[in-house]
């Protein structure tokens, strides 16, 4: 029933950078990983908090009024409506936690901007390697 995960090996497997990968549920929330390099785009969650936690390499987000750099075992959480970028110099692997209504870059959207059945598609496989792998 409950599966051993490494949130650091989920995200390291990922091949596609600023496309979060959802890796277990909790609650009204998604648990997701993600392979961040350069940036993602200016925007908020007018409804939601997000928690980011660098589990390899270092983020900086930027807020309108300054910026916070996480390092290696840090954690920020953005309130909801606060403007933010997400900018990584080099490759960052990150956690995240955000409610299942989180839109990925809010009500802006690019290229990067990937939909909750994007972030949903490796799911169940990632799942069968872990049940398997850790037997």
């Amino acid at each position: 029933m409950n599966r051993v995960k490494s949130p650091l090996e989920a995200a390291a497997s990922l091949t596609e950078l600023w496309s979060p990968r959802v890796i277990a549920e909790l609650d009204d929330s998604y648990v997701k990983v993600a392979k961040l390099k350069g940036t993602l785009a200016w925007h908020s969650h007018d409804d939601e908090d997000e928690l980011f936690m660098v589990l390899k390499g270092s983020l900086r987000i930027e807020f309108e009024s300054g910026h916070v750099k996480l390092q290696e075992g840090d954690l920020h959480v953005i309130p909801k409506g606060v403007r933010h970028n997400p900018v990584a110099d080099e490759e960052c692997l990150v956690m995240l936690v955000e409610r299942k209504s989180t839109l990925h870059t809010g009500k802006v959207r690019t290229s990067k901007t990937r939909d909750i059945s994007e972030q949903l598609l490796e799911f169940e496989v990632s799942n069968q390697q872990s049940s398997e792998g850790r037997k």
